[in-house]
């Protein structure tokens, strides 16, 4: 079941492991379903079978959304697929940033061969936000423990966290689109035959952004418009690049890289493993200003065409994209529509309590001068929740309510200072993809937008 809701109103405490590898399989990842969490772990074929276990866990939350200060109770259940006993520790624990819970006893347990037991536990919902329940089994005689999460929520629509703006930040805002401005476009476009066909002819777009970077994307035109149509900025995810959608004939839809994505790597030296902490010393020099710079850039382009009707121009973008499609819509007032699927660049604050990368610690090791402190106040010029306040056009954001890379909580803090027509859609069983039914509805969101806009 999937839930739609509308809208009308305008350090850090860690227990997730993660590689630099799974940060870059996510973010760039966003059109996948990564179904995982909910879902039993089988040891590989090949082990004996006498240790073969599968954990799963799951809450009486409807559809994963409970009632405020209501208790919800979680189902863990543990089969033993093997042939002999197993004994272990289950062992319960919370990941929130809106409760502070009390420790919940282990369990000592005993599973006969071929059996499953059920464990359960029951916490009471927060006023406002989530609540991501962990569950994990530690055997007796092997050091590989089995873990699985569960999360629900309340009320996310009052979900807030204090804003991080530093008094200069409008100024920096300023300043940073003044410099882009100084900088010629010096718009190209370069038909591509080969990726053209009967309907759609596509063009490869550059353009010079800040600091002098060029920065490239696809454009997707229709060749018998008879009139100005609505136009679609494609964002990315986080090393993902944009390539030609092939599938739109009435609208314009321009599948735009920022520096150091697909077609725009050229300018920018390196590999995109590391765009997060690139330059994170000073906010001037940080990865997430340019890249800011180079959408609004996108928009200049789109804006330059005669045949782009100027009031139906959408932004789109999941993950990182998302990020990006907030801030774009935050930085540019001729955006017209604004979606935000699972919504990186949000809430950092939050984000480091609910997450850990570890890289971000490296890089804060690496140097004494740097501390949490100074790298969050370095972010925060960067955070779409900051920014949030400036967005005006009509906004659509969804996202996976098991999502552990970007958790809802931080999605909803950005979301909730949205000042205009806003509406949400939360799939409880995802994480961090929404899957191909999910991108075939925001396209038919879109076009219904754009049909209300003539």
């Amino acid at each position: 079941m999937i839930m739609i809701y509308q809208t009308t109103s305008s350090n850090c405490r860690r227990y997730q492991q993660a590689s630099l590898a799974l940060l870059l399989f996510l973010f760039a990842s966003v059109a996948t379903t990564v179904a995982y969490g909910t879902s039993p772990v089988f040891h590989p074929a090949t082990q004996d079978r006498q240790s073969r276990l599968e954990l799963t866990i799951s809450s009486d939350a409807i559809s994963g959304m409970g009632k405020p200060n209501a208790p919800v109770k979680f189902t863990a259940k543990l089969a033993n697929q093997g042939n002999e006993v197993v004994t272990g520790v289950l062992g319960w624990s919370i990941n929130s940033t809106a409760i502070s819970p009390q420790p919940i006893p282990d369990q000592t347990i005993k599973i006969d061969a071929g059996k499953s037991e059920e464990f359960t536990t029951t916490l009471t919902l927060p006023q406002a936000g989530f609540v991501e329940m962990v569950c994990k089994f530690q055997p007796s005689k092997t050091a590989k423990a089995i873990q699985k999460t569960s999360r629900v929520g309340c009320n996310p629509k009052k979900v807030l966290t204090p804003l991080t703006q530093q008094q200069d930040f409008d100024e920096f805002w300023k300043l940073s689109i003044a410099e882009l401005k100084a900088v010629p476009a010096a718009f190209k476009a370069t038909e591509r035959p080969e990726m053209s066909d009967d309907d759609i002819q596509v063009f490869e777009i550059s353009m010079r952004s800040h600091d002098q970077i060029r920065v490239r994307g696809w454009l997707e035109v229709p060749r018998k418009a008879a009139k100005p149509l609505p136009a679609v900025i494609r964002v990315p995810g986080y090393g993902q690049n944009m390539k030609p959608t092939g599938k739109c004939d009435d609208m314009i839809v321009f599948s735009f890289n920022p520096r150091g994505h697909g077609n725009s790597q050229q300018d920018i030296s390196g590999q995109p493993n590391n765009f997060w902490i690139r330059g994170l010393d000073a906010p001037q020099t940080y990865y997430y200003r340019g890249s800011y710079l180079d959408c609004i850039r996108a928009v200049d382009y789109i804006a330059s065409r005669p045949d782009v009707d100027q009031n139906q121009i959408a932004v789109w973008g999941g993950s990182q994209g998302g990020g990006f499609a907030f801030a774009t819509a935050a930085l540019d007032s001729r955006v017209d529509y604004c979606v935000a699927d699972i919504p990186f660049l949000c809430d950092w604050i939050n984000y480091f309590r609910l997450t850990q990368w570890p890289e971000m610690d490296q890089w804060i090791d690496d140097q004494p001068q740097r501390t949490w402190e100074s790298t969050l106040q370095t972010l925060s010029y960067f955070d779409t929740m900051n920014l949030a306040d400036r967005i005006r056009c009509p906004t659509l954001m969804s996202i996976g309510l098991q999502d552990g890379v970007c958790p809802p909580t931080t999605c909803f803090t950005t979301f909730n200072r949205i000042p205009g027509e806003k509406k949400y859609r939360i799939y409880p069983d995802k994480r961090h993809g929404l899957g191909r039914e999910h991108y075939t509805w925001v396209w038919s969101q879109l076009r219904e937008a754009f049909d209300k806009a003539d």
